[in-house]
């Protein structure tokens, strides 16, 4: 049985690091990653992005976009590594490990849906945080049986 809550712990915040892989990959590599959530981020600005990128000031910022999310996305990357690296049952065995883990991802997922609903709340990023709390908070109340 204790094997059981183990994985029940372990496998939720496997799985939101591996997403956060796929996605930081996703950004890497898309030649337009801003389009990647086109509807919320032109919400945001107010405009198109062809409105935006139309004068002739704005013709670099393509380049720009592109590096920032790059870049974004290798953080995700990094980001979704470590939660997986560290979530493996091998590790978890240590209590101080699981409560690191619990205290740094919950404030990431609590606070990256809060900010979405307020920033873009238009985003299927907001549906990915109901999943990442959904995850997290199997992973907690396994926690507390472990």
């Amino acid at each position: 049985m204790l094997n059981n809550k183990k994985y029940l712990f372990s496998i939720p915040l496997m799985t939101m690091g591996i997403i956060m892989t796929i996605l930081g990959l996703r950004w890497i590599f898309a030649e337009q990653p801003w389009m990647l959530d086109r509807i919320a981020n032109e919400e945001r600005l107010g405009m198109s992005f062809d409105k935006l990128f139309e004068p002739d000031i704005n013709n670099t910022l393509p380049g720009y976009l592109r590096q920032i999310y790059r870049f974004f996305g290798l953080w995700v990357i990094i980001i979704g590594l470590f939660i997986t690296s560290f979530s493996r049952p091998s590790i978890i065995k240590d209590k101080k490990v699981r409560i690191s883990l619990l205290f740094c991802i919950g404030i990431m997922v609590c606070l990256g849906l809060i900010l979405a609903y307020i920033l873009i709340p238009s985003s299927p990023f907001v549906y990915l945080g109901w999943f990442s709390l959904l995850m997290y908070s199997v992973a907690a109340l396994n926690y507390k049986k472990f």
